[in-house]
């Protein structure tokens, strides 16, 4: 279920081990991105995520679109 987190709130989560996900396409995510960040565009999410991301720790996922 998608809630919302405040900057307090994701420290924690990574205090916690949180997979930090950004959504980005590779390109953007090489240009910046958040330290410890993996990436798995949103297009291929659907797809890859179940292999790509352990179930059983939190994920935060992420976008940072300048445009």
């Amino acid at each position: 279920m998608p809630v919302k987190v405040d900057r307090d709130q994701l420290q924690r989560l990574l205090e916690q081990r949180a997979q930090l996900v950004d959504v980005l396409p590779r390109d953007e995510y090489e240009e910046e991105h958040l330290p410890r960040a993996i990436n798995l565009p949103l297009r291929r999410v659907e797809t890859e995520a179940t292999t790509a991301l352990d179930p059983g720790s939190p994920i935060v996922v992420y976008c940072w679109d300048s445009a």
